[in-house]
């Protein structure tokens, strides 16, 4: 298939414009979106937005309607428009794109505005051809802090029975085909003492000491996690795991720590062991550390935030997603991932759903991150093989 330069170029240049938006997680990505939407709208798409509650992140979603009705389902686009924090250290303006040595650098270049910004070039190709199936494209916020931005989407598609199709996730795998991954579930745990000197410990309530029981427990959970794998796990490890993220309390050597922060995530291969996790650790904490606590100060307290629970992507023998990126690509091989999407997501509402997108996850979240140039054209050409097989 011969490479459309106009195309190519065309890519490179809205890649370089999604780049320039600083759209950090947790961060406004409206003007990002209304890039997008300008786009899509252009090509006679129809679109419509869901915000978060204060107006400020949106996801977005459009639709090239079918010139001819014959029963094919419809096809999701789907990427993240966010990306993660930059950290000192990058030889590049990591907010301006910069092409060196067949590479493209800048954040978020690989994960992963390199395939939104390949759909968005492609779009003007779609809304002239003579579709016999909807086009949809999904583009999300916030996909980097736990997927906060799509289910909010998901529950809009819901509303407007928008439950079946061939969703395509463009997240970086090098355009292989990726059918599954864990799930996701980060929490944030809260724990409020009873402030005094250190030379009286009793008289307070040492936050720290009861954070480090707190983790002491997830610690023997976390084996326990080893020991319900399922038989042939097909993830590497095969079982679900347990992680200590970050812990932070306390104000000198001689203060009894009143407050104390502790973050942490599981990510299950079954739902259940996310169900196992914090039933169990809930129960330790309302049977155990809280009674205690509350002996010494009432007032005690721990509270659990939950930052996000994602579910995971289960492989499905005969997907139909899987299957159509395979006669398109000719790869009949089925991969999977340690990291997280909003895949899930999509599948969790009954839409086949497959992973597959330009760019190298080795080169994601990292200073100087890049996405090389043939990735880009590889992508461009996926494309091509959809729109082939979206056309009477």
């Amino acid at each position: 298939m011969s490479l459309d330069i106009n195309l190519y170029e065309k890519s490179i240049k809205i890649l370089s414009d999604l780049i320039s938006f600083k759209t950090v997680s947790g961060k406004d990505n409206s003007p990002l979106i209304d890039y997008c939407d300008e786009i899509l709208k252009q090509n006679g798409a129809s679109t419509f937005k869901v915000f978060d509650k204060n107006k400020e992140r949106v996801n977005l979603f459009g639709t090239i309607k079918a010139k001819i009705i014959n029963g094919k389902k419809p096809i999701i686009l789907s990427g993240h428009t966010d990306v993660v924090p930059v950290s000192k250290g990058w030889s590049t303006n990591p907010f301006e794109a910069t092409i060196k040595n067949d590479k493209l650098f800048g954040r978020g270049s690989c994960d992963m505005k390199g395939f939104i910004a390949c759909v968005l070039a492609y779009v003007p190709k779609l809304s002239i051809a003579n579709l016999d199936r909807d086009i949809h494209f999904s583009f999300t916020f916030d996909e980097e802090t736990a997927c906060i931005g799509a289910p909010l989407l998901i529950k809009e598609l819901k509303k407007r029975n928008i439950e079946d199709g061939i969703c395509i996730i463009g997240e970086p795998t090098k355009m292989k085909i990726i059918d599954a991954h864990k799930g996701m579930n980060e929490y944030t745990v809260h724990f409020k003492g009873l402030a005094g000197h250190s030379s009286q410990p009793n008289k307070g309530i040492n936050a720290i000491e009861y954070a480090t029981k707190y983790i002491n427990k997830l610690l023997e959970l976390r084996k326990e996690l080893i020991n319900r794998a399922p038989k042939n796990c097909i993830f590497d490890p095969p079982h679900s795991t347990l992680s200590i993220g970050g812990i932070s309390g306390g104000i000198a050597h001689n203060v009894i720590a009143d407050k104390c922060k502790v973050e942490w995530e599981t990510r299950p291969v079954i739902k259940e062991d996310g169900i196992f996790v914090t039933e169990q650790i809930d129960k330790y904490v309302n049977e155990k550390l809280l009674p205690e606590m509350k002996k010494t100060f009432p007032e005690s307290n721990i509270i659990k935030e939950t930052i996000g629970e994602v579910v995971g992507f289960n492989r499905v023998k005969n997907s139909e997603a899987c299957e159509f990126v395979s006669s398109i690509t000719g790869d009949n091989s089925r991969e999977v991932v340690s990291f997280g999407t909003e895949a899930g997501l999509f599948q969790e509402i009954g839409i086949s759903t497959v992973v597959c997108g330009p760019g190298s996850i080795e080169q994601a979240h990292k200073i100087d991150e890049y996405i090389e140039l043939n990735e880009i054209k590889k992508c461009l050409s996926f494309l091509e093989g959809i729109k082939n097989k979206s056309v009477n």
